[in-house]
C-alpha cells in the first residue's frame, strides 16, 4: 500500500512539473538565465560592432586624440609646435597614433567577448528591465578596468610597431625649451583607455538599438527578452 502511494505521489509530481514547464513555455516566461544569456549576447554583439567600426581608417580623429587623451601639457606643446611651424609633424604624429588605435580596436573584440563570457551578471532581470544602456553600464562598472588592462599589450605592440616613442620624442623636442620636463605621458596606458572608452560607447549604441528596434534583435533570444513588455508584465509572465 505504501509503495503504491509513493508511486502515486511521484507520478503526480512529475505530471505537475511537466505541466508547469509547458505552461511556462507557452506563456513566454523570461527566466533569469534567459536574461543573463541575452545581456551577454547583446554585449558581445556590441563588442563586434565596436571593433569593426573603430578598426576602420580615420575612426580616431586628431581632435579626439588630442582632446580626449592628452593632458593640458600636451595641448600646450601642440599649440607651441603649431606656432613654431611644425603643424605637419603634429599631424603626422596624430595620424600614426590613430593608426595604432585602429589596429588595437580591430583586435579588441575577442578580449571584450572573453571578459563578457566570464562576467558574473547579477540581477540580470533588473538590467534588462532598467532599459537604456544598463547592460553597458554594468559592464563598465564590473570589468571596465580589467578590459582596459587586457587590451594594453595590444596597444603597446601597435605603438612599438609604429615607433611612436621615437616620434613622440622628436615631436616634443622643439617645445622642451618652453615646457622643460613637465610632459611625461604613459602613452600606452592612455591610448588603451581611449580605445576601451570608445568601445564602450559603441557597445552602448548597439544596446540602445537592440532595445529600441525589432530589426536589431538578431536572434530569437534577443527577441524574446528585449521584446518583452516589462512595463506591463514586470514578473516575467505574460
Amino acid at each position: 500500500m505504501k509503495k503504491r502511494l509513493f508511486l502515486f505521489f511521484i507520478t503526480t509530481a512529475m505530471i505537475l512539473t511537466s505541466c508547469e514547464t509547458l505552461n511556462k513555455l507557452a506563456s513566454g516566461m523570461v527566466t533569469e538565465q534567459d536574461a543573463i544569456d541575452a545581456v551577454r549576447e547583446a554585449l558581445m554583439i556590441g563588442s563586434n560592432y565596436g571593433s569593426s567600426l573603430l578598426g576602420q581608417k580615420g575612426a580616431f580623429s586628431k581632435e579626439t586624440l588630442v582632446t580626449a587623451i592628452f593632458p593640458p601639457e600636451f595641448q600646450k606643446v601642440a599649440s607651441t609646435l603649431q606656432q613654431l611651424g611644425l603643424s605637419k609633424e603634429v599631424d603626422r604624429f596624430t595620424h600614426t597614433l590613430g593608426s595604432c588605435a585602429e589596429k588595437t580596436a580591430s583586435q579588441s573584440a575577442p578580449v571584450f567577448i572573453h571578459g563578457i563570457k566570464k562576467m558574473n551578471i547579477s540581477d540580470a532581470i533588473g538590467i534588462v528591465k532598467n532599459g537604456g544602456n544598463a547592460a553597458t553600464d554594468f559592464l563598465r562598472r564590473t570589468i571596465g578596468d580589467t578590459l582596459r588592462r587586457a587590451i594594453a599589450p595590444n596597444m603597446q605592440a601597435a605603438l612599438d610597431e609604429y615607433k611612436i616613442a621615437r616620434q613622440w620624442d622628436e615631436l616634443v623636442q622643439p617645445a622642451k625649451v618652453f615646457l622643460g620636463n613637465k610632459v611625461n605621458l604613459d602613452i600606452s596606458n592612455l591610448m588603451a583607455g581611449l580605445v576601451c572608452n570608445m568601445m564602450f560607447n559603441k557597445i552602448e549604441e548597439k544596446e540602445r538599438a537592440i532595445r529600441a528596434s525589432v530589426q536589431a534583435r538578431e536572434t530569437p533570444l534577443l527577441q524574446k527578452v528585449f521584446g518583452y513588455d516589462w512595463s506591463r508584465n514586470g514578473t516575467g509572465m505574460k
